[in-house]
């Protein structure tokens, strides 16, 4: 499975594994990550590891992987989602409690950024890869979240935590009570939402080195608080797009390795919600 924001190379489980992208047609490929969906008009793809039918009890899912070894569980996704998150806010304590100045913690930022794109496009996950990923941006978001909670916003990183994990609590919520439903139409929507959201970032930040002060005014005043919220909304349907690829993984049996992978996009997930959290409310307070 890649789940990567906001990479978003969302590739669904590799082709080597068994389990790849939804097609209507006997066999998955890769391509689009959300094979078998519910929702889905036309023929659904088989489970390749399936040994007879099997359903978990709701129509129109795709059939249950029978028990085997060596295959991915949802204990093994929160086990690693656990360990990234975790390594992720016990580095960031360590920036904030050591006062990491802001280049280094700008240096840690490139650092994760490289790594998370090199995990991004390999075929299968690499553990170390994964958690010296979550070590560096650990490391910038605590120097940040120092900076933003001194100099402009005071509590602003208790208040983005306290808000993420809200994000995160609502949307799994609304998911397994399919109020939200992730079909092919809600994840082309999503990602041309956040293709667009990202250009328009990098447009405003090109204008911001070049011409100085906030570039197009995006991230400062009403259109900062617009897109703050238009941030953090996209966010959530991430989440929703990492829950349906963790379904679905644990329904076809995916091998145990790709719960890394599930937990890498988890983690990119909320450390994106967590920083539009921390912009919104260090833009809110400003104002005042």
């Amino acid at each position: 499975m890649r789940s990567s924001n906001p990479v978003f190379s969302r590739r669904g489980f590799s082709r080597d594994n068994g389990y790849a992208g939804f097609n209507a047609t006997q066999q998955p490929q890769a391509g689009n990550p959300y094979a078998a969906n519910p929702y889905a008009t036309g023929p659904q793809p088989t489970n390749p590891y399936a040994q007879q039918p099997q359903t978990d009890g709701r129509p129109g899912f795709p059939p249950a992987a029978p028990p085997q070894a060596g295959r991915m569980t949802m204990d093994d996704v929160v086990a690693r989602t656990s360990m990234t998150v975790g390594l992720v806010v016990a580095m960031a304590a360590v920036a904030w409690i050591t006062d990491l100045s802001l280049g280094l913690a700008l240096g840690a930022m490139l650092i994760a950024l490289v790594l998370g794109l090199v995990q991004s496009f390999k075929r299968k996950a690499s553990p170390p890869l994964i958690l010296a990923y979550a070590a560096f941006e650990g490391l910038f978001l605590g120097a940040i979240s120092n900076y933003v909670d001194s100099y402009i916003a005071n509590g602003a990183a208790m208040q983005a935590v306290l808000g993420t994990m809200a994000v995160f609590a609502a949307v799994l919520f609304m998911y397994k009570a399919r109020i939200i439903r992730v079909t092919q139409r809600f994840y082309r929507f999503v990602m041309a939402a956040a293709i667009g959201f990202i250009l328009l970032m990098g447009i405003n930040l090109l204008f911001a080195v070049f011409g100085g002060g906030d570039g197009l005014g995006f991230r400062s005043g009403g259109l900062g608080i617009l897109f703050g919220v238009i941030g953090i909304v996209l966010g959530a349907a991430f989440l929703a797009l990492d829950f349906k690829q963790v379904e679905d993984g644990v329904a076809y049996g995916a091998p145990r390795e790709e719960s890394w992978l599930a937990a890498f996009g988890l983690t990119l997930t909320l450390v994106w919600i967590y920083l539009e959290f921390l912009r919104l409310i260090a833009i809110l307070q400003s104002s005042d």
